[in-house]
């Protein structure tokens, strides 16, 4: 029996699709039921013909990751666990909330996990919990770097660190543990969630793009990451998994092209994504949805590179897909 965590989300949903077809017994957790139908439609985008037949092999049960009590009882007899489950969100208002989902929520699955036998658990963190090289910042970042918290780290980041020193806690008492570090993740799904959100406002014919570049990784292949992973030998390893380094701006051509609209063509710097940030703010309050943050803006200024060598040493055979391959994927699959 494999147990998943957050199995409705981008990357939850591939994972089981990409699990689905295997001879495996599969639990998966849920929140929203709503959900569960956004997930049907990957497997359906995916294998039409056989979306039913695959979908079943999941248990869907309502849980969440804080409720101790059921949680131990539904990982009963699981033998692997991957945990997807968190909350993502650059506003400050959410440090708390995500602090006790992302956190507390990983120590949860953790500490059930040693208590239960689990051979092993998949846990999914972040680019966010990786810092750069202090030394040499203009390096890609990699795994082995050391973890540093500074006045602009994002709540998020120190979130999903926070979570990833629970995975390491369980690794010694003896747990054996993989930890991705998926970049942002694109594909198939629901355009109002998620890293998504920014295909779905290139579709509006937005006009603006930032200076900053980062990395776009394909779901399919942190899924397929995360299961090659967990049916190797290895254990105990923290693996970024990062697809393409591109700019804001080519990234942005690329998705205006395969969608038929015009890109964007004018550059926000600092001062004017400032203006809009605080325009954000300002609009919340009235909205109760902002779609700036302070840290979401300072993420679209910079320049990040990442390097993906460790998997693709450890995984002989892994390549990812082309980031073009990867964002006519996604724009084809758009659930509404």
């Amino acid at each position: 029996m494999i147990f998943v965590t957050g199995g409705t989300g981008l990357l939850g949903s591939h994972l089981l699709y990409n699990l689905s077809q295997q001879d495996v017994s599969i639990r998966a957790i849920y929140r929203d039921q709503s959900k569960i139908n956004q997930a049907f439609k990957i497997f359906q985008f995916y294998s039409a013909e056989n979306a039913q037949s695959l979908f079943s092999k999941i248990e869907w049960v309502n849980c969440d990751v804080l409720d101790v009590v059921s949680l131990e009882e539904l990982m009963q007899g699981c033998e692997t666990v991957y945990h997807c489950a968190a909350i993502v969100s650059f506003a400050r208002r959410d440090f708390f909330k995500m602090m006790k989902i992302n956190r507390q929520g990983t120590a949860n699955i953790v500490n059930l996990s040693l208590d239960l036998g689990v051979r092993k658990l998949c846990f999914v963190s972040s680019t966010s919990a990786v810092s750069s090289d202090v030394e040499h910042p203009e390096n890609p970042l990699v795994e082995k770097n050391k973890w540093e918290q500074t006045p602009e780290t994002s709540g998020y980041a120190i979130s999903k660190y926070s979570s990833e020193k629970e995975v390491w806690r369980g690794i010694e008492e003896g747990l054996d543990a993989v930890i991705v570090n998926p970049s942002m993740i694109i594909g198939p799904g629901n355009w109002d969630e998620s890293s998504l959100k920014i295909l779905r406002t290139i579709s509006k014919g937005f006009r603006f793009y930032t200076a900053g570049a980062n990395a776009f990784v394909d779901a399919r292949d942190v899924a397929r990451a995360m299961v090659q992973l967990m049916q190797s030998d290895i254990k105990n390893e923290r693996f970024l998994v990062t697809g393409t380094n591109i700019s804001f701006k080519s990234f942005f051509d690329k998705v205006a092209a395969q969608l038929g609209v015009k890109a964007p063509s004018i550059l926000a710097g600092p001062f004017l994504s400032a203006i809009a940030c605080n325009l954000s703010w300002f609009m919340s309050l009235f909205t109760g949805n902002r779609t700036l943050t302070k840290d979401s803006v300072r993420s679209a200024q910079a320049t990040t590179t990442y390097s993906s060598d460790k998997l693709l040493n450890a995984l002989k055979d892994f390549k990812f897909k082309s980031i073009d391959d990867t964002i006519e994927n996604a724009v084809n699959g758009r659930i509404k």
